[in-house]
């Protein structure tokens, strides 16, 4: 649970659940046979012939070591959305699919760790690896040949980016997806038992009479089945959002329609910023389905439904997902994404070490990864966490993995923060590693002054790899002795007699390697002078976080004004053994740059990092607000002075949340929306709703909550829906984190995310909000 400062709210009564009343939403479609394939014929692929041969399935090997190799058969399901695996032992089936939204990539060949130590026997025409987002580890497969290889590589993306392109305007095709798996009989007709299966399934516990009216209403054949057009009516019924409706009657007047005036009505007092009547008629030929009204340049319902759906009515402002802030001053003007122990897929203990662990972090807008270097056999360095059980890999095929995929998110300079435990021999040899593999996109020297007054810029250093480590002094020889580059607790703790040898080795650094170090010398920070000093731009101080927070309590300000010259590094204490991660929020505060986590721990940490993240394209910069650049900076994070901003957050509804234990069909949530509030700890809040009884498909809060901000262009803002539980703790069901600077007003749907940052499509929250400055 998050801590400093949090005020809550007393928690009241629960909420009466609420359900669905008959009005038809969106006009039929004719009604498939087959509703399984619906899915599939609204993205247009029915007749595509990769995804065809996937409907019919391969007999792919699957590859998990030298020895492992197991063939099984994977199908595509009728719903487009997932895939069925065989398993050697059968399980529950939630555990024989994965799906399609969870997947982070699809490569080709030998182009993962697996395939390229195990997967030698296999041609790599014939190797596909499915990467998938979060934890979940990568699946190696071998088709029988090339082409069959080739149709699950296109077949897969395909069907990716038909699911990208479609916004939440169908719900239909996530529904479909659970009408297949409901009808027991397959026969295309669903008896009413069938609808109350199909209900659970939903997330939703309604009540049987009401259910049955509605199933009575729907079944126009009158024979106790729906099929095709009644199916159809009988979802869109379900699926009705009174909420939208009487906010579109509000504008819309007695002809039920939206002209361009009113849609622009509607945008400017949602608080639009130089929204016209021309903006107005493109949403309305962008969003509106039905051809007549677009013609009049009219929106119906179901357009507007549309727009307020699409990512142009979501929370996050659409102006700020591409790069949009300035990126041609200083490094230390910005915050940059921080991966500690990237090297890591699970514990620092005993857990698996990997080069896919810095794939994940880069595909995260990962910015700084850190390198512990080893001794390690035949002369070749490796990487692990000294003296555990953590598995190693090579020094040189983590730095061919930073050429080969640490530009493909985002163009702007990567860090390498080397920690060396390294004799002089193979320091050398991670140097050779360094200029041969990266060649000219390592930076050898500087750009232009050899003692530069500040940094270069995130714009100057475009695909360029930086190397933090410690720098021998210009007069000192080859056999000088300096400081170890290992991280300043471990100086600090009390470590093996068996590795004395190999620490008297490490304090010594090599000419070949220190050559390497040109705008990151790691250094130790020892004091903070209060007033200015000669700027020192290229010393980077390493900080546990505790002895970070330490400097924040005492030297506050003089901490804001060093960062706003020089880089810090912060990174968990090694107490951590789980690898678990600390606040980043903090160390922000005080205008910390490189602020390591543990990018294989998913939690609320993880969460604040990924929404600090989430705007400016995603490229791991995010230029510090003012008060963190200026050199004279009066600004302290513990005194922030008077509160400036109100934030006004009315909780309305929520759609399709995940239902959380799929093998209990009874299963439903009880759902809770908490707003959480991450700054200076004067700004640290949170408050929550009251819960729905067993709703988790459109459960009703109209709840307002209410924060008073001291230091709002600091702020985050965490939406959190849990599952009430009166016994034990609340069980997760998603969230969104975004920087308050980045959060639109009026009525806006947040995209809820599950705990490993994967969408939770078409899972929602529709909120209220009002941001007063004064």
């Amino acid at each position: 649970t998050p801590v400093g400062g949090w005020r809550q709210v007393p928690r009241e009564p629960p909420l009466p659940a609420q359900v669905a009343t008959p009005v038809a939403l969106v006009p039929p479609d004719g009604g498939s046979r087959r509703p399984g394939l619906r899915a599939l014929k609204k993205m247009g692929l029915t007749e595509d012939e990769d995804v065809r041969a996937m409907l019919r399935g391969s007999r792919l090997c699957k590859i998990r070591s030298r020895t492992w190799h197991k063939e099984r058969l994977y199908r595509l399901q009728e719903d487009g959305l997932s895939v069925w695996f065989q398993r050697r032992i059968p399980r529950a089936p939630s555990q024989h699919i994965f799906f399609v939204q969870h997947i982070e990539a699809v490569r080709e060949g030998h182009q993962s760790e697996g395939l390229r130590r195990f997967g030698g026997a296999f041609p790599p025409a014939r190797c596909l690896t499915i990467a998938f987002k979060g934890r979940r580890k990568n699946l190696d497969l071998a088709a029988a040949t090339a082409e069959e290889a080739q149709c699950w590589v296109r077949g897969l993306a395909k069907l990716r980016a038909r699911l990208d392109a479609m916004s939440q305007r169908d719900a239909h095709t996530w529904i479909h997806a659970y009408l297949h798996r409901a009808d027991s009989d397959q026969d295309s007709k669903m008896s009413f038992k069938e609808i109350k299966n199909l209900l659970r399934m939903v997330n939703v516990d309604m009540n049987d009479m009401y259910a049955y009216r509605l199933f009575k209403e729907c079944d126009h054949s009158n024979n106790e089945r729906l099929e095709g057009a009644e199916i159809e009516e009988f979802l869109r019924r379900l699926l009705k959002r009174p909420e939208l409706e009487e906010i579109f009657h509000r504008y819309s007047g007695e002809d039920r329609v939206l002209s361009a005036p009113e849609l622009l009505e509607f945008l400017e007092d949602q608080g639009e910023d130089g929204v016209t009547l021309a903006h107005a008629q493109k949403l309305i030929h962008t969003y509106e389905l039905n051809e007549t009204a677009k013609q009049h340049e009219l929106m119906t319902l179901d357009g507007f439904m549309m727009y307020l759906l699409s990512p142009e009515g979501a929370a996050l402002d659409p102006a700020h997902t591409c790069v949009f802030q300035d990126m041609d001053q200083p490094l230390p003007h910005y915050f940059i994404s921080s991966s500690h122990n990237t090297y890591l897929t699970d514990s620092q203990i005993g857990g698996l070490s990997s080069t896919e662990a810095y794939v994940r972090a880069f595909a995260q807008g990962c910015r700084c990864v850190e390198l512990d270097c080893w001794e390690g056999p035949g002369g070749e360095p490796i990487i692990y966490h000294g003296h555990t059980l953590t598995s190693k890999i090579l020094f040189r095929d983590v730095v061919q993995t930073v050429r080969d995929h640490a530009f493909t998110l985002s163009p702007y300079p990567v860090i390498l923060s080397l920690e060396n435990h390294c004799g002089l021999e193979q320091q050398a040899v991670m140097a050779r590693h360094l200029r041969t593999i990266l060649g000219d996109a390592l930076v050898t020297e500087a750009l232009g002054a050899q003692t530069p007054e500040e940094l270069p810029s995130p714009e100057q250093l475009k695909g360029r790899v930086l190397v933090k480590g410690k720098k021998l002094p210009a007069a000192r020889s080859e056999d000088g002795r300096i400081l170890s580059d290992q991280e300043e607790e471990e100086e600090e703790e009390e470590e093996e007699a068996e590795a004395a040898e190999q620490r008297r080795r490490a304090k010594q650094i090599s000419p070949e390697l220190s050559a390497l170090v040109v705008y990151c010398c790691a250094t130790r920070l020892r004091t903070l002078h209060p007033n200015p000093v000669p700027p020192q731009p290229c010393q980077v101080s390493s900080l546990n976080e505790r002895k970070a927070k330490k400097l924040i309590r005492e030297a506050g300000n003089s901490f804001v004004r060093h960062n706003a010259r020089q880089l810090t590094r912060v990174y968990p204490l090694g107490l951590r053994m789980n690898s678990a991660n600390y606040s980043p929020q903090e160390m922000w505060n005080s205008g910390c740059q490189l602020v390591a986590l543990n990018f294989q721990t998913p939690g609320y940490e993880m969460d604040l990092n990924a929404g600090r993240f989430l705007v400016n394209g995603q490229c791991g910069y995010i230029l510090k607000p003012a008060c963190l650049r200026q050199p004279d900076t009066t600004f302290d994070p513990e005194c922030p002075g008077p509160p400036r901003t109100t934030l006004t957050i009315q909780v309305l509804t929520a759609q399709q949340l995940p239902k959380l234990n799929t093998e209990k069909p009874n299963s439903i949530v009880d759902p809770l929306v908490r707003v959480e509030i991450h700054g200076v700890p004067a700004d640290c809040a949170r408050k929550e709703t009251n819960y729905v009884l067993n709703n988790g498909f459109n459960p009703r809060w109209g709840q307002t909550l209410q924060f008073q901000l001291r230091a709002p262009e600091l702020v985050l803002v965490r939406f959190v829906v849990e599952d009430y539980d009166t016994t034990s703790p609340n069980d997760f069901v998603g969230q969104f984190t975004l920087p308050l600077n980045s959060l639109k007003q009026g009525y806006r749907h947040i995209h809820l995310l599950s705990k490993d940052g994967a969408s939770l499509s078409p899972a929602t929250l529709f909120v209220h909000i009002r941001v007063q400055r004064f």
